[in-house]
């Protein structure tokens, strides 16, 4: 089903692979047209994009200037903010707006509301588009009106991505849209790119989720593709329509990749012609002969129903699998739980045996993955004269768009859905993250969604609640509510998809989005809600460090979510301190109010009185530090605290999962890798240190401090290699930090304390 190269490879005419250790032949079947592999890599689809960005000159540095820019309404707000602090005047390219996250504003009173009304008069005074509630989900609306081939959007959320409409996107958090708004670059040195070569034709009732569900399992564990580019090549291409390529493509996310681009033929070309933007079509190819850094290669006609079991993408088996061996995988679900709650409360699923077969409470359908016109269609057929039965199970269904509604209402799907008893909402992302379509405590979901991580689903282990989701596609969600709940793949079901044409209305956006035409309106006025606040002053990084660590995470990868929650958390990310409250409330409660205490005695500091008084613990670590080094000044040391985490950033690009804890007073993460590049980049310009430790035997435990000398001269002198230690019985105890490739830029955005200042600054 999937295999993956062991080496780089080429591809000859869009079709023949050759391992790249098989130059001979390679010469004696081209000739003249052999490419060595630094000329080859430069016939890749991603390469020539990114070298159209870029502005450095320099392939192997990039510094890339998007097209166009996309935020939802958790995250514009902090965006527009810190732009504001840093002096913005305009949108210098078109900035979309859309509300697709906090629609519901059924939390907190008005503040989703206020928020709303902050990203209206936004988008009027700096000249941008205010995609109002309810119309579309961040990533449809992008589909449908900012796609281009050959372009490239940034967007302040994970899953932006349009690779199979031509579109190299990324998905980075709230800073890197900041420097494209102030007209700086996204740095980065050209990643690497793999090709997922695609073969054969999907059978019947196979969706984009099983073929995505299928990649993410084969590569997410080993790190194969993580921080690179993939690009989608192949004679299977062409069998599968756009609606299917977006799916699959959204959920490479979930490898760990950086972006995605797929070649583009008729199909992608009929769906701009749908969308009334011919123009923006563009055929991609990559070159007779290009070089990739690896292969993935997929047989589309051997991929069978899939299921991402609680609590990732990742965790992948086929349906069939499941159900042929029930007892067991629900066991190694259990022992994954005990890691994710840290046996902090008891979860099973075995109770979920029902006469031999696995019962579902719930199945949704929803937002940027599963809200897809064919997805939703493929579900209605399978379902048209069933129903779901009055029991437990229940089944909601969100189109990804109002125009997706529409044609869902006037071609007759939305009334064979709701007659079976499924409930058809509107466009919100809210199922993804947990604020929507919260199971019962212990029930299970299935989801045609983007992720399963531990409380996504909204639950809270802190209140002794618990539900879990796995992960399926539309089709076999529908055939298991056919079948009242019991699991059950699509491919069960012997029947013919009647896949209808899928008319788009654009009347609908042209009557409700708001589109400023990129004309900035000096003269409107911000509205602000009580909620919304402006970032707190940050002390720029002090000669040298004292950092306590106050949370030790020793998972084996701690998502964004654990370190800062979604759900109803996120009405608050308008509030830096009100949303910090939150931070690790679902890993560690204690984590707050341990970072706030050694705050206080960095307070102390800046204000110029003896730190001692507010946090008396640091006396002895001061005695240590001046028989050590007695002609430090004590009162120049910067004091804050720092997390460690084995893998943290998994997930979500929210840049919340760092300003979080900066604002309580963090000045580090230490890790033994990032599990992402937006993770990383967030601390960074939130002016954290990225520290590494790869060791298992941490010379540090929770509650110890550590000394960090001449920390601000190591970042000036690019030093690779930073000097700690351990403050313990009266002692320090020496150990190496390291901090990986930082840009100039980051290294100053680390000395100023944050991008805020950096740009303060300049």
């Amino acid at each position: 089903m999937v295999s993956l190269s062991k080496g780089g490879a080429y591809l000859i005419n869009g079709s023949e692979l050759v391992d790249a250790s098989e130059e001979a032949f390679l010469k004696s079947k081209l000739g003249n047209d052999f490419l060595s592999k630094e000329e080859a890599l430069k016939n890749t689809i991603a390469y020539n994009i990114l070298k159209e960005h870029n502005l450095s000159g320099n392939m192997d540095k990039l510094q890339i200037k998007f097209d166009k820019l996309t935020s939802h309404d958790i995250t514009f707000v902090g965006i527009i903010q810190t732009a504001r602090a840093s002096g913005l005047e305009k949108f210098p390219i078109p900035y979309v707006l859309t509300n697709c996250h906090n629609s519901l504003c059924a939390v907190g009173g008005t503040i989703n509301e206020d928020d709303h009304m902050f990203g209206l008069t936004c988008a009027k005074k700096y000249g941008g588009v205010y995609v109002p509630p309810h119309q579309a989900v961040i990533h449809q609306f992008a589909r449908e009106m900012l796609a281009g081939g050959g372009k490239m959007i940034l967007g302040s959320d994970s899953h932006t991505r349009y690779g199979a409409l031509g579109t190299m996107a990324m998905g980075e958090g709230g800073p890197e849209l900041v420097k494209q708004l102030l007209s700086q670059t996204y740095d980065i040195n050209r990643p690497e790119v793999i090709a997922i070569y695609l073969s054969g034709d999907v059978n019947k009732g196979v969706g984009p989720q099983d073929v995505a569900l299928a990649l993410i399992g084969a590569v997410f564990a080993n790190g194969y593709v993580k921080n690179k580019v993939l690009e989608f090549v192949g004679p299977g291409v062409k069998n599968l329509s756009a609606d299917f390529r977006i799916g699959v493509d959204v959920m490479t996310t979930e490898t760990t990749c950086l972006s995605s681009i797929w070649q583009t033929d008729d199909n992608i070309k009929e769906f701009y012609d749908i969308h009334g933007r011919t123009e923006d079509y563009k055929e991609l190819n990559p070159g007779k002969v290009a070089y990739y850094d690896g292969v993935v290669s997929i047989d589309l006609s051997k991929v069978k129903p899939m299921i991402a079991m609680p609590f990732h993408p990742s965790n992948t088996y086929t349906i069939d699998e499941v159900n042929e061996n029930l007892e067991d995988i629900l066991r190694e679900v259990e022992k994954k739980a005990l890691v994710s709650f840290d046996g902090k409360i008891d979860y099973t699923l075995m109770d979920k045996i029902v006469d031999g077969k696995l019962y579902v409470d719930q199945g949704v359908i929803a937002g940027c993955a599963g809200g897809g016109f064919e997805n939703i269609c493929a579900a209605a057929d399978i379902l048209k004269g069933k129903n779901i039965g009055a029991d437990e199970f229940t089944l909601n269904v969100y189109p990804a768009s109002t125009p997706i509604y529409i044609e869902l209402a006037r071609n007759g799907r939305l009334a064979d859905l709701m007659a079976t008893g499924a409930i058809v909402k509107t466009a919100f992302c809210g199922p993804c993250f947990g604020a929507g379509d919260t199971p019962a405590n212990n029930a299970f979901s299935i989801r045609h969604s983007t992720r399963n991580f531990p409380n996504r689903e909204g639950s809270k282990i802190q209140n002794g609640q618990i539900a879990s989701v796995a992960l399926m596609d539309a089709r076999s969600i529908a055939a298991t509510a056919a079948n009242k709940g019991f699991l059950t793949p699509a491919t069960d079901f012997d029947m013919e998809y009647t896949n209808p044409k899928y008319v788009f209305d654009k009347s609908i956006y042209a009557n409700r989005v708001f589109d400023s035409k990129g004309v900035a309106d000096e003269s409107v006025e911000i509205k602000f809600g009580p909620n919304i606040k402006d970032w707190p002053s940050m002390p720029s990084l002090t000669d040298d460090l004292i950092i306590k660590i106050v949370s030790e995470i020793h998972d084996p990868v701690t998502t964004t979510d654990e370190l800062i929650p979604s759900g109803e958390t996120s009405s608050y990310r308008s509030n830096p301190l009100g949303l910090a409250e939150f931070a690790l409330s679902r890993k560690d409660p204690a984590y707050v109010g341990r970072a706030k205490e050694v705050r206080e005695g960095e307070y102390a500091r800046e204000k110029g009185e003896d730190a001692i008084n507010s946090l008396p613990e640091l006396k002895d670590v001061y005695d240590a530090i001046k028989k050590a080094y007695p002609d430090k000044n004590l009162s120049d040391i910067g004091i804050g605290s720092a997390i460690y985490a084995v893998k943290p950033g998994d997930g979500s690009a929210r840049e919340q999962a760092a300003s979080c804890q900066k604002v309580l007073g963090g000045w580090a993460n230490i890790a033994k890798e990032y599990a992402t590049k937006r993770y990383r980049s967030n601390l960074i310009n939130w002016g954290m240190l990225p520290f590494i430790f790869e060791e298992d035997n941490l010379p540090f435990a929770n509650s110890d401090y550590i000394y960090v000398p001449n920390i601000a001269d190591a970042i000036k002198n690019k030093n690779s290699e930073i000097e700690a230690f351990v403050v313990k019985n009266g002692e320090l105890k020496g150990f190496e930090l390291r901090l990986g490739e930082l840009t100039d830029d980051e290294r100053q955005i680390i000395l100023d304390g944050c991008l805020i200042n950096y740009n303060r600054a300049k």
